[in-house]
């Protein structure tokens, strides 16, 4: 007796294994990814993101931070060194000479191709500037451009408004929250997930070239440029 037929996914074209984000600088114009280097970066890390109310805002969604003093952050981004995934990256602010924030590539699944973006901070004055969207830009550039990864990831505590505002900006979308996700320093947390895929990643780029190097006067929004408004 025939078997009725199921619905099946489409046919992968390529199912090898690819590679893993590689641990080297990726240099924008306004800025670079560099690996942590624990002895240089802390001094500047530290100041940007400790000794005010304003700048210690940065920890409140993360599951580590603030830090008690220099010594504790240099003995944590010495831990960050040793990890194989998440792979962590200082942010350099070119024009400053400052390092003004970290980002990573975590939950590396090479055999699936995806990836995901995240443990990402600035110091306040860095925020809703460039220096987010083209670290973005670069990381995106790494997994889509050279790696081949069909999936990128967001994830963030839902109740972090600035961070779901970034995802959707950036061209994420918003795929659910995964309730009772997981606990950060003693809370709950509900996790709001967002993504992209390769096949949006073309339409995605050329809307960050634009804001970033066509439009110095930033009038546009990329926001609107990614929702396919402009």
């Amino acid at each position: 007796m025939t078997q009725p037929s199921l619905p099946v996914g489409n046919i992968v074209q390529s199912t090898a294994p690819v590679g893993l984000p590689q641990r080297i600088d990726y240099e924008g114009k306004f800025i670079r990814l560099s690996p942590v280097n624990p002895q240089e970066d802390v001094t500047d890390l530290y100041a940007c993101s400790h000794g005010s109310d304003i700048k210690e805002q940065i920890w409140t969604y993360m599951s580590y931070g603030p830090f008690d003093g220099t010594n504790g952050m240099q003995k944590w981004l010495e831990e960050k060194t040793k990890s194989e995934d998440p792979r962590f990256f200082t942010v350099h602010h070119l024009e400053s000479k400052q390092r003004v924030g970290m980002v990573s590539f975590l939950n590396i699944v090479s055999d699936m191709r995806r990836l995901e973006l995240g443990h990402i901070w600035y110091s306040p004055n860095s925020q809703r500037s460039n220096v987010n969207t083209e670290a973005i830009y670069l990381m995106l550039c790494e997994a889509f451009d050279r790696l081949k990864y069909r999936r990128v990831e967001w994830k963030c505590d839902s109740l972090n408004e600035r961070s779901r505002s970034a995802a959707l900006r950036l061209g994420f979308k918003f795929e659910g929250i995964f309730r009772q996700h997981i606990i950060v320093k003693g809370r709950n947390r509900d996790t709001a997930w967002y993504s992209m895929l390769d096949s949006e990643w073309a339409a995605i780029k050329k809307n960050m070239e634009i804001w970033l190097y066509q439009a110095p006067d930033r009038k546009l929004s990329l926001t609107v440029l990614n929702s396919g408004r402009f």
